[in-house]
């Protein structure tokens, strides 16, 4: 029997739902999606319950409209400047001289004690890897022989009241939550390649109000957190400098790569153009024509925008505006993770996603100030009304879905493994913790 999974991604800018229906093969096609401006939200965190809740109720009507059904349940995601991580190992002795399922559960709740204050809650809890008897390397260790099993894991915490403000958006419009998901675990499952998190990638998902940090290193995710800069931060330098509205110069910056694009082609067009001036001295002409595609160069036609007294600004003008900004936020990445103390290997270089990611130059940038390659990530992975969720800016809410369709499988096969007799779960608390992960080894070793 099919499943309907519902992911909604809350976001500064942003916020957007999906609507997809599982097959029997565990396949997920979008039958909905839709997406709202945010209110009540701010730097990824809630600051206003009813704001917020509006904005989610509206675009969960939308997105059920779409998909011409009425939704109970659904993953959400969460952000903010307080998302921590750090790593922990469980350690207890096998029972029986076959490692069992038992046993697992058991080095995963001995990994959860790790110290943490009582006004944050652990979200995510994902083994990287087992450990028996010394051997290291161990992605499912059921079945196999040893006396004392290990599990390293990566620990993901929130702050209780932001949870508990997120609880309370979905309870007021009666919804229920499956999962609560961070927002950079949600992306990198749209974005990254399994080559890109083995030799080590450092994934950003660029938002309005925050940036979410990610990073994995043979194969494994290594760190996580988020930083309260983002694309609205920018927007607020271009209206101080080009003189507009904060709506004016979000309009220059969301059409930017449009406007980058239909001024190179019209200098393009020109360049091929033969002179016309036939009594000017070789010399000066190259000269004057030089000087003429320079300034051309350095103008874009912002007219189809319908900016009130401003039809043209300076190309430059806007790259420096932009390179100041994002050069600075990458700076405050780059400190970030190296105070942390993480590995800070990146053979695969850095992958730029979500809504920012799309103004012109930002992998430029991320090259000059990390010193590693850097490529915008598309979300992939889904079928069915995608058209609409191809851009970066959505690769938070595809990843999400793609979670969940895993997670829901996992769950079921977790329950077919344990003949229906699952552990009890939170929603919320298991994700990629214990009890979804665990449905996870058991989908790998079920024949």
């Amino acid at each position: 029997m099919a499943n309907i999974v519902t992911a909604i991604d809350i976001g500064s800018f942003k916020v957007c739902a999906i609507i997809a229906v599982i097959d029997d093969e565990g396949k997920a096609k979008v039958i909905g999606e839709a997406s709202v401006p945010a209110n009540g939200i701010k730097k990824g965190e809630i600051t206003g319950i009813d704001e917020a809740t509006n904005s989610v109720a509206n675009v969960l009507n939308a997105a059920e409209r779409m998909a011409g059904l009425t939704v109970s349940s659904a993953y959400v995601t969460i952000n903010g400047k307080q998302i921590l991580s750090n790593n922990n190992r469980g350690v207890v002795a096998v029972s029986d001289e076959e490692i069992s399922e038992d046993d697992v559960f058991r080095a995963l709740e001995q990994a959860r004690t790790v110290s943490i204050p009582n006004t944050r809650e652990i979200i995510h809890l994902i083994p990287r890897e087992f450990v028996v008897d010394q051997q290291t390397g161990i992605k499912v260790p059921i079945g196999m022989t040893g006396s004392r099993l290990e599990v390293d894991s990566h620990i993901i915490s929130v702050p209780v009241t932001s949870k508990h403000n997120l609880e309370k958006c979905m309870q007021m419009i009666g919804l229920k939550i499956d999962g609560i998901v961070y927002t950079g675990w949600a992306a990198s499952h749209s974005v990254l390649t399994p080559t890109e998190k083995e030799l080590g990638v450092m994934l950003l998902d660029f938002g309005g109000g925050t940036v979410s940090i990610t990073t994995f290193v043979e194969d494994e995710v290594t760190y996580s957190t988020s930083i309260p800069f983002g694309g609205n931060n920018i927007t607020r330098d271009l209206a101080a400098g080009l003189r507009l509205s904060l709506e004016d110069a979000e309009k220059v910056k969301v059409s930017a790569n449009e406007l980058f694009k239909k001024a190179d082609f019209v200098q393009s067009k020109q360049k091929k153009k033969p002179s016309e001036d036939k009594k000017v001295e070789a010399d000066d002409e190259e000269k004057a024509v030089d000087g003429d595609e320079e300034d051309k160069t350095d103008i874009l036609d912002v007219s189809s925008l319908e900016i009130e007294g401003i039809k043209t600004i300076s190309r430059k003008f806007f790259t420096d505006i932009v390179r100041a900004r994002a050069q600075e936020i990458f700076e405050l990445v780059m400190q970030n993770v190296e105070a942390s103390g993480h590995d800070f290997k990146l053979p695969a270089g850095i992958v730029i996603t979500g809504g920012s990611a799309q103004i012109p130059g930002i992998t430029a940038i991320a090259k000059d100030v990390f010193g590693a390659p850097a490529r915008v990530g598309t979300p992939r992975g889904l079928d069915g009304l995608v058209e609409g969720l191809s851009t970066p800016s959505f690769a938070a809410a595809q990843g999400l879905l793609i979670y969940a369709q895993g997670d829901e499988v996992a769950r079921g096969d977790s329950g077919k493994m344990m003949g229906g007799a699952r552990r009890k779960s939170t929603p919320g608390k298991s994700g990629d913790g214990i009890f979804g992960k665990i449905g996870g080894l058991f989908k790998n070793i079920l024949p």
